[in-house]
Order: structure tokens, then C-alpha cells, then sequence
């Protein structure tokens, strides 16, 4: 979330953390996961932003999950099957045929 909010206010890692008072080691670790920011901070690093808590884009957020749920009802051969299709149909068609 912070990594998508950063990239959408056109900020680097180190001009984040400088606007919240946060080191930018601290940023890098958090938008790589190896760290969880603590909610003080996470408001932080979103005001500086530009965002806030409330309205800060998900990740996934807008993405029609349908296909993927139908898909995990198939068997796993039918899945393979239907992977198959699709790849030689993409073929088929990047190459014009």
C-alpha cells in the first residue's frame, strides 16, 4: 500500500521519508514486507502522501475475481486442459495466424 501511494504521488522513498519524519530505511523495509509500520506510522508516511488511512488504494482493489474463483473449481487436469487451450489460442493470435 505505501509503495503504490508513494508511486502515485510521484515520490521517491527518501522524499516520503523526509515529509513524515520517518528514515528512509524504515520505508524501504516497510513497502518490502520485512517489516509491518505501526498504525502512527502508516498514517504518517499516507498524510505525506497525500493519503490518508481511509482512502489509500488496496492492493488488488478493482480486480474481478471470477475467472480466478471458476478456475479453482476445476480439476486440476481440466485447468491444465484449458491453460493449454488458452496459450496455443495467445500463440494463434501474437503471431497473426
Amino acid at each position: 500500500m505505501i509503495r503504490v501511494t508513494r508511486r502515485k504521488a510521484g515520490l521517491t522513498q527518501r522524499q516520503l521519508a523526509a515529509a513524515a519524519g520517518v528514515p528512509q530505511p524504515t520505508v524501504a523495509r516497510i513497502e518490502s514486507g520485512t517489516v509491518s509500520p505501526r498504525a502512527d506510522t502508516l498514517a504518517r508516511l499516507l498524510a505525506a502522501a497525500g493519503r490518508e488511512l481511509t482512502d489509500a488504494p488496496r492492493i488488488g482493489e478493482g480486480v474481478d475475481r471470477t475467472a480466478m474463483r471458476d478456475r479453482l473449481r476445476m480439476a486440476p487436469a481440466q485447468r491444465m486442459r484449458l491453460a493449454v487451450r488458452e496459450a496455443r489460442a495467445f500463440t494463434a493470435l501474437h503471431l497473426g495466424r
